[in-house]
């Protein structure tokens, strides 16, 4: 139940941004809440970009052909040599960066690396870590009309900062403990750009 001014004294416009603010607060949330999770996760894995891979789950195989290669070879050999490996991924392209080295792309993201002159070569295989993928997918704005969305999610979260200096009074308040919260919270951005 949404609570009431009780004090007479209250001015009618502070029980009016008070009263607003709750309803505002209340429902952008509701409305987000799929949104604030998505930022959340991505924030979360782009943080920590040098620890790991965000999107992807990344193993790496080793593997040696005997298969004698000669010149740049079509699709139809790197089909047999796939298929000689047991690789389940599908062929997207391939290339050869030097003379002696092929690249070769599957579809997904994992790729396939062969030494020709020795036959040793690597698989890097992708798999697409859940939520964390799709969560990174839409933080990079993927399109115009998530773009709009994510805008407005922005607009939200400025509107969440502001209601919520009107939703709570007197000690726990903006004027009271709430206070020392907003002020800490800004202070301590400031102190990483002056010291970083």
């Amino acid at each position: 139940m949404m609570q009431t001014e009780t004090n007479s004294k209250t001015p009618k416009y502070l029980k009016f941004l008070r009263r607003w603010s709750r309803i505002l607060h209340r429902d952008f949330g509701f409305f987000f809440f799929g949104t604030s999770i998505i930022y959340a996760l991505s924030g979360f894995a782009l943080n920590h970009l040098k620890d790991w891979n965000p999107s992807y789950f990344v193993t790496i195989s080793e593997f040696n052909t005997d298969r004698h290669f000669e010149g740049k070879f079509a699709k139809e050999e790197i089909l047999g040599l796939m298929d000689e490996l047991g690789v389940k991924e599908e062929y997207k392209t391939h290339y050869f960066p030097k003379e002696s080295f092929l690249k070769v792309y599957f579809k997904g993201g994992s790729t396939m690396q062969i030494d020709l002159n020795s036959g040793k070569g690597i698989i890097e295989h992708l798999k697409k870590k859940p939520l964390f993928f799709e969560s990174n997918y839409l933080h990079y704005n993927p399109n115009k009309w998530w773009t709009l969305f994510s805008d407005l999610f922005a607009f939200s979260l400025f509107l969440f900062a502001i209601t919520s200096l009107f939703m709570v009074r007197g000690k726990k308040g903006p004027l009271g403990r709430g206070g020392i919260y907003i002020i800490v919270g800004i202070v301590i951005p400031i102190l990483i750009l002056l010291f970083t």
